[in-house]
């Protein structure tokens, strides 16, 4: 017997698959780009706005194309770009920037992140529907 509502195992498996690619990711640009402390975090800020506008980029085709394998949405989603993107860093960092009295800093690292990540999740939108409207554009031979 099987519960619809529970996802099929391939889902489980690519969250799996994706996470792990995910943070090993955002490890290896944390290694490749250290931060240092007092010190604006400008990997976790690029990591962060990235990850915005794929994920907005790549759900708003989703969107358009409903018929895209769950499994493969799941494990780059919440999967692959949930472990990617690191908002408890932000705070993390905010934190230890305010106990160290960079006040400055932390108040223009939350300000970049907030404008910069919905800045490119905007964009990530826009950009996911110029896609959607070129693929339905060559699937019905209107396209340029």
């Amino acid at each position: 017997m099987t519960n619809a509502r529970v996802p099929h195992w391939r889902a489980w498996l690519a969250v799996a698959a994706g996470g792990l690619a995910g943070t090993e990711l955002r490890y290896g640009l944390g290694l490749a780009f250290p931060e240092t402390a007092g010190a604006m975090p400008w990997t976790t800020l690029g990591i962060n706005v990235t990850g915005s506008f794929v994920l907005a980029a790549l759900t708003t085709v989703w969107m358009a194309r409903p018929q895209t394998a769950f499994w493969l949405r799941a494990g780059l989603g919440p999967g692959f770009l949930g472990s990617f993107t690191t908002f408890s860093a932000v705070v993390f960092a905010i934190d230890q920037l305010t106990r160290a009295g960079e006040h400055p800093v932390w108040i223009a690292y939350l300000g970049l992140s907030l404008l910069l990540g919905l800045g490119a999740a905007a964009g990530g939108w826009r950009t996911g529907r110029l896609l959607t409207d070129r693929l339905q554009g060559d699937r019905a031979g209107t396209a340029p």
